[in-house]
């Protein structure tokens, strides 16, 4: 067998692993929402401890994400994501064995641990498995799976839940999980980043300060914005951050180099997925509950009708990442957020307590084929825009904002949903979600134009040692932005 085969084989054995990982990772952020009503009877807890059981693994997933890109660079990416993958496999066959709702959050918060270790790596292995001429590709194919993933959370969750168990929701990771152990272990190539150091003040900081916000965040709604609760952690999560970004500046081996925001790429794509996900996400949470509270639609019912939405990045994401590679990055981002932004806006002018779905499909479509062409080429221009030594922490900081956006949506968006409507009634619902829905759509739209500032393709030159590292075919990386 040629080298060249060998290669293709590789690069397609990585896409499949990395791909089917980060669906699990993605998906457990909502996959649990639909399933709440059902935990509740068979564990108890009040309204607090089943927020939790979301909030836990968004916490611990937001905050340790740089610290888990840190640990590949330094110790084996391959290695690390093989970590990640077990405790991700292990916690998730735990927390469906949970016997009280306590045991159940602590066991979401440490499949949040084994998340955060693995998703930073998924790109990494990716992007070193797949030659240059087919990375766009390949980046929009496993974009799609994520995106795909936090689209159909409620819809999976609801599905096993009304059809089997809750406790299924956790038990689906559990053979995939160890069945990619093995495939992961034999058919990814170990890499490390060169002269990769860990710096604990960085890790500290960031961990402490993500911590905090995302803390003050998901117990915002709960406790009001204005609680000392939530006004003290988002104030010192402010101020760590605060922190960590002079120590970006100042350090000599800093976990997240601070210079790399001066890159208009870098800033631009990275801007633009924190609002992006502040948008979707808030708005995929809240209409998925519009389905049922209003419309009186089952789990499974209200997940169906959502396909045209989850299901366009199956279609449109391989053909956007093609684009992508042949007229750059940009373009196919900027398009993707404007329709993401019009689709929002066509559901909340087609919301009403007794809508029909032929008045939300145009929504749907609108919103999924958006989703696609922005997944597609966001994770290319993320890996693109930093030089190869350091695509490892690009994607651990990608992924924490893009983290720290979702969690942003949801509070800000069920602020508004409880201070403008409620669940009292359809009606009640529908007051609710339609502003909610319209601020997701302007902040989505905001992305768009903040993916602007991207500039167009230009190549980047590789640091001296990093140049050395990589050898000649990877001494400069082509940006297609």
């Amino acid at each position: 067998m040629d080298q060249h085969t060998t290669g293709r084989r590789g690069a397609a054995w990585a896409l499949v692993i990395t791909s089917v990982a980060g669906f699990m990772a993605a998906l457990d952020n909502l996959v649990v929402t639909t399933a709440l009503p059902s935990i509740r009877t068979s564990l108890g807890g009040g309204l607090e401890e089943l927020e939790w059981t979301v909030n836990a693994y968004t916490l611990t997933f937001a905050v340790l994400l740089m610290l888990g890109a840190s640990l590949g660079d330094r110790f084996g990416r391959r290695r690390l994501f093989l970590g990640g993958l077990a405790v991700f496999t292990g916690a998730s066959a735990a927390a469906a064995l949970s016997s009280g709702i306590g045991e159940l959050i602590a066991f979401r918060a440490l499949q949040g641990v084994g998340a955060a270790v693995m998703m930073p790596l998924t790109l990494t292995l990716l992007t070193a498995a797949v030659p240059p001429a087919r990375r766009g590709a390949a980046l929009g194919i496993f974009s799609a799976a994520t995106g795909i993933a936090v689209a159909s959370g409620p819809l999976i969750g609801g599905s096993l839940t009304e059809h089997i168990s809750w406790q299924w929701i956790f038990w689906l990771n559990v053979p995939i999980g160890l069945a990619l152990l093995p495939l992961a272990r034999t058919r990814l190539a170990e890499s490390y980043a060169p002269d990769a150091r860990l710096d604990i003040p960085g890790t500290l900081l960031v961990s402490g300060g993500l911590f905090g916000i995302v803390y003050g965040l998901v117990n915002a709604n709960a406790k009001g914005w204005t609680s000392a609760t939530v006004l003290t952690a988002l104030t010192v999560g402010a101020l760590l951050i605060a922190a960590f970004v002079r120590h970006g500046f100042r350090a000599s081996h800093p976990i997240l180099p601070m210079r790399l925001f001066k890159d208009r790429a870098f800033f631009g794509i990275n801007m633009a997925s924190l609002l992006m996900f502040l948008g979707m996400f808030g708005s995929i949470f809240l209409l998925s509950q519009y389905l049922q509270g209003a419309l009186g639609y089952s789990p499974t019912e209200a997940g169906l009708r959502m396909l045209p939405w989850t299901g366009m990045p199956m279609l449109v994401a391989p053909v956007a990442g093609v684009l992508a590679d042949r007229f750059g990055g940009r373009p196919v981002v900027v398009t993707g957020l404007a329709l993401q932004a019009a689709g929002l806006a066509l559901f909340a002018l087609a919301l009403d307590p007794g809508a029909s779905y032929a008045a939300q499909l145009p929504g749907l479509i609108v919103s999924g084929t958006g989703m696609a062409l922005y997944f597609a080429p966001a994770a290319g221009l993320v890996m693109s825009s930093v030089r190869p030594a350091e695509q490892g922490i690009a994607s651990g900081a990608n992924n924490a904002l893009r983290e720290v956006g979702g969690a942003l949506g949801v509070a800000v968006l069920a602020t508004v949903f409880s201070a403008q409507g409620g669940i009292g009634s359809p009606d009640a619902f529908t007051d609710g979600t339609v502003p909610a829905v319209w601020i997701g759509a302007g902040v989505v739209g905001v992305a768009a134009l903040v993916a602007l500032m991207i500039p167009g393709r230009r190549t980047v030159p590789a640091a001296p040692e990093s140049a050395a590292a990589a050898g000649p075919a990877e001494a400069r990386v082509a940006v297609p932005a």
